[in-house]
């Protein structure tokens, strides 16, 4: 898996019904609540680090499931919680916005002749994004670990190597 990757992603096939599936998942991962927890839907499951061992950089896997004829097409997601995904998406819109207000009144002052030094502020807005992608690529090391302990459980359960694009 590479550092590039924002949230790594896995589309599988396997023979068999869903259900079957989710109860195979589901009962791997009871046999491992020491480390992992999940969350079931019909359809989708999510695996998580246990919260006894999450920090703020865990991951998590979402699986959805789609039954076709006689086989199912498995696709996972591996991504930050919701919440740390969230803080990130709203925080890059904000500096987003903020750079684009900010560089029309700065543009409007300078093309009628004013002060325009407010337009130093879209340099000091990407050296702050710049500071949040690399803080997310931090993060995203420290949770690696976690991250591969996810992939090898699933790839465990469900006795087959899976590779993530």
């Amino acid at each position: 898996m590479s550092s590039f990757k924002i949230r790594p992603r896995f589309k599988q096939v396997i023979k068999g019904k869903k259900d079957d599936l989710e109860q195979k998942l589901l009962a791997g991962i009871k046999q491992k609540e020491a480390h992992f927890v999940s969350n079931h839907l019909p359809g989708h499951l999510y695996i998580r680090i246990h919260p006894d061992n999450q920090h703020f950089w865990s991951p998590q896997l979402h699986l959805s499931f789609e039954q076709e004829e006689d086989n199912i097409i498995v696709r996972g997601l591996y991504g930050p919680n919701p919440t740390v995904w969230a803080i990130f998406f709203f925080s890059y819109v904000a500096l987003g916005i903020l750079s684009l207000f900010l560089g029309m009144w700065g543009l409007t002052r300078w093309s009628l002749g004013l002060d325009a030094s407010v337009l130093w502020s879209i340099p000091i807005f990407a050296a702050i994004a710049l500071i949040l992608y690399i803080s997310a690529q931090a993060g995203q090391k420290i949770g690696a670990q976690q991250l591969f302990d996810i992939h090898h459980l699933y790839e465990e359960i469900t006795e087959d190597h899976v590779t993530v694009a």
